[in-house]
């Protein structure tokens, strides 16, 4: 299985499956003398991991992560950062009655058909359990980016979109995204969603979240005008994550029901301050970042793991049906936050990087 691998100068291999001994990653292209500790991943780490509502799944993984190699008295050497994660409560034996037969909505039926072997524990490779990794290598790439940024840079993600109920982003207030479960920054719509969530898990059913991400602090010139836009690697990673089936940068597909007046991003200088008006361009201009907020957002579609039984086939090429028992989350979109915040996190000290080693 090849294309285990992100990244360009700052790059990240991730290894193992969901019911496995241990997940982990490899990180190459790290600068060196960059304070990190353990405790610099955990806490985005803490964030992702599953079974700390009743909105997520009730699989209890602590997630601590263990750096093997690549940091020395506190800081990193410059050499390859090997990060591993143990799992801790797997329970394969839940997919011991569906083996045989090919989850809807799932990559069971691809990944057999490509390969010719699968791993049914969980999904294997294919779980989202590799997000882990990412969000360890993510953890990794914020540290070195506030570095070099400053205190002015910072990646946040929030859930603005979950199934039919949507927020008000007028209202979005980034430290409520840290005290409710479901990573929404509107206060008010908070037990609308609990409500909501709770009926769709009791009827055995699942929905899917809009996830958007802000990052701020990020300078002008990241990117490149043709086949490395920052834009096109961005959309790349996002997509790279599991579930995730739209991005939209900016406006994105909005921008489409816009006039030329609308969408474009008036610039204005003033106090000596180059100033945009709007940002329906989402900070990046012609594959180059514009020194603007960036803005992206995904769509997650529901999870594919339902207690409703659905039609389907299995190994054989019999039709049958198939109800998908075990511990999953009514919306997948939910931990995707900070999956998302590690992957644009990565995508954007990549592209740093690559800015300073072409000029300067």
């Amino acid at each position: 299985m090849s294309f285990n691998t992100f990244g360009k100068i700052f790059r990240f291999t991730t290894w193992g499956e969901s019911h496995g001994p241990a997940i982990g990653c490899v990180i190459d292209g790290c600068p060196p003398n960059i304070p990190l500790t353990e405790k610099d991943i955990q806490a985005d780490m803490d964030r992702r991991r599953p079974g700390q509502s009743k909105f997520t799944t009730q699989r209890k993984e602590p997630d601590k992560v263990i750096i093997l190699s690549g940091v020395f008295e506190g800081k990193t050497t410059g050499t390859p950062i090997s990060i591993i994660i143990y799992n801790e409560d797997k329970k394969s034996r839940d997919y011991e009655s569906i083996k045989n037969k090919f989850r809807p909505g799932h990559a069971d039926y691809t990944y057999l058909k490509k390969y010719g072997i699968r791993d049914f524990r969980g999904g294997g490779r294919q779980s989202a359990r590799e997000t882990a990794s990412r969000v360890a290598a993510g953890a990794v790439a914020r540290v070195v980016l506030k570095k070099i940024l400053g205190k002015k840079f910072n990646v946040i993600g929030a859930v603005t979109q979950l199934g039919l109920m949507s927020c008000d982003k007028s209202n979005w207030k980034d430290a409520e995204i840290r005290k409710n479960p479901f990573f929404c920054p509107d206060k008010k719509s908070v037990k609308l969603w609990e409500d909501y969530l709770l009926a769709v898990r009791k009827a055995g059913s699942s929905c899917g979240a809009i996830i958007e991400l802000r990052a701020t602090g990020v300078p002008v010139g990241l990117g490149a005008p043709i086949y490395s836009k920052l834009d096109t690697d961005i959309s790349a990673a996002l997509m790279s994550i599991n579930a995730v089936k739209g991005v939209n940068i900016g406006s994105g597909m909005n921008a489409a029901f816009l006039s030329g007046e609308e969408n474009s991003d008036e610039i204005r200088k003033k106090s000596g301050k180059i100033k945009f008006k709007t940002n329906h361009a989402g900070g990046i201009l012609g594959g180059i970042s514009s020194g603007q907020d960036i803005i992206a957002s995904f769509a997650v579609k529901p999870t594919s793991s339902i207690l409703t039984s659905r039609e389907t086939i299995d190994k054989k090429g019999k039709n049958t049906k198939i109800s998908v028992r075990g511990r999953h989350d009514p919306c997948v979109g939910i931990r995707a936050v900070p999956i998302g915040e590690a992957m644009i996190s990565c995508v954007l000290l990549d592209h740093l990087l690559m800015h300073k080693a072409q000029c300067g």
